[in-house]
């Protein structure tokens, strides 16, 4: 390209350009805006709603000619040009809760069950309801009396042992400003040959 065409074509450039801004300008008087981004309003897109103030920006160097269009046709030569209906938007989470599956007391004991057979323990003691340790100890002490030991309830005893242990002992070193080291043993586990600590 020639630097003489391209000096016309710059000056072409500008022309459409400064056609724009003037016609922005007869727009935004025609319906009594502020500011150039109220004007969006007025220009409805093919997906619904009006277009966004980005994409107008962005038509004004890469499509002019598109967007005198839109404004010449919905504001300028329009009569009474009226505000377009915003595009009805989802609530915020809606579609992630949607597509969320609740599963019921049944499908949940279904699980309990399976995940008990297959010995896998992560998964029973997500699918267990939270007790505290007193009820578990109750319930756990219940089912030796009753001759049924379960393993599971067992497991779940050691395990908030161990976290009320850690509690303590975070407490210690954290909360008093002094570490004693105090010796500590997970109770034995009475399904192995060492017997029960209660």
């Amino acid at each position: 390209m020639s630097y003489e065409l391209y000096l016309l074509k710059e000056n072409e450039v500008k022309q459409e350009l400064k056609q724009l801004e003037d016609l922005i300008a007869n727009a935004m008087k025609k319906v009594g805006a502020s500011k150039e981004n109220d004007i969006c309003r007025y220009l409805p897109v093919a997906k619904g709603g009006y277009i966004h103030h980005f994409t107008m920006q962005k038509m004004k160097t890469e499509q002019p000619k598109e967007l005198q269009t839109l404004i010449n046709k919905y504001i300028i030569n329009a009569g009474s040009p009226s505000k377009v209906t915003p595009k009805q938007r989802a609530p915020r989470g809606s579609r992630k809760r949607h597509q969320q599956q609740h599963l019921s007391k049944q499908d949940l004991d279904l699980l309990l069950s399976l995940a008990r057979q297959a010995g896998n323990k992560e998964m029973i003691r997500k699918l267990t309801p939270k007790k505290d340790l007193r009820t578990v100890k109750r319930e756990l002490i219940a089912s030796i009396k009753h001759g049924n030991a379960d393993e599971d309830l067992w497991d779940t005893y050691v395990e908030l042992i161990n976290h009320q242990h850690h509690q303590a002992q975070h407490l210690q070193t954290h909360g008093h400003g002094h570490n004693h080291q105090q010796h500590y043993s997970a109770p034995s586990n009475p399904f192995h040959p060492v017997g029960a600590n209660f």
